[in-house]
């Protein structure tokens, strides 16, 4: 049944790109044990995860500050210094992005939960965006993984088969939320693992 795979989804944040506040809180704080603190208990994903989904990022850091008065200038930061966050490609998934491109078979769309007020940074930094026939992002969109609705716009915008589908996600819970609607789902861990998770159901690379 694999062997039909015309569409190949990648996420963008942890399989393409290297995203991470890290790098910035890394510069604020003095210990990785106050750096993880901070991230479970002030700025947490679900905090973040808020803006993906089209909340204003100026209103939910002004929101978080009335929260957490104390910590308003690393709250500031998280948006302020979001470009430093962005380590930059993941090198060796954008080479498999490429050579999946140089075969010639496969539809090759992107799907991201990422804030629209942040993703046009992006846009112009990351040249392999290109290769992709297109990308749905989820602040965009007003909704985000993994809600089935969110990967029901793509389906339906690029006249998509599920069964012929492949999505490729760093995080399990995303990966679920494809395989919900009948997509085909890898959960990313590294590069070579991905290359050979793709030649396991029937996907050329070379």
């Amino acid at each position: 049944m694999y062997r039909s795979i015309d569409t190949i989804i990648f996420d963008l944040g942890g399989v393409l790109i290297d995203w991470n506040p890290r790098y910035v809180y890394r510069t604020i704080f003095k210990t990785a044990e106050e750096i993880e603190w901070f991230l479970e208990n002030v700025t947490t994903s679900e905090w973040n995860e808020n803006q993906d989904a089209g909340y204003p990022l100026n209103k939910a850091t002004e929101e978080l500050i009335a929260k957490h008065p104390e910590w308003e200038p690393e709250i500031k930061a998280y948006y302020g210094r979001w470009l430093e966050m962005l380590g930059g490609q993941i090198h060796e998934t954008v080479e498999i992005l490429q050579q999946l491109k140089k075969t010639g078979k496969y539809r090759l769309l992107a799907l991201t939960n990422w804030s629209a007020e942040t993703f046009p940074h992006a846009l112009e930094r990351f040249e392999f965006f290109k290769i992709f026939e297109g990308i749905v992002v989820s602040g965009e969109e007003k909704m985000k993984k993994p809600s089935a609705a969110f990967y029901t716009i793509i389906i339906n915008r690029y006249n998509l088969d599920p069964s012929k589908t492949v999505f490729i996600d760093d995080s399990l819970r995303n990966v679920k939320g494809a395989e919900t609607v009948g997509i085909t789902a890898i959960h990313f861990h590294n590069p070579s693992q991905l290359k050979e998770a793709l030649q396991r159901i029937g996907v050329e690379i070379f």
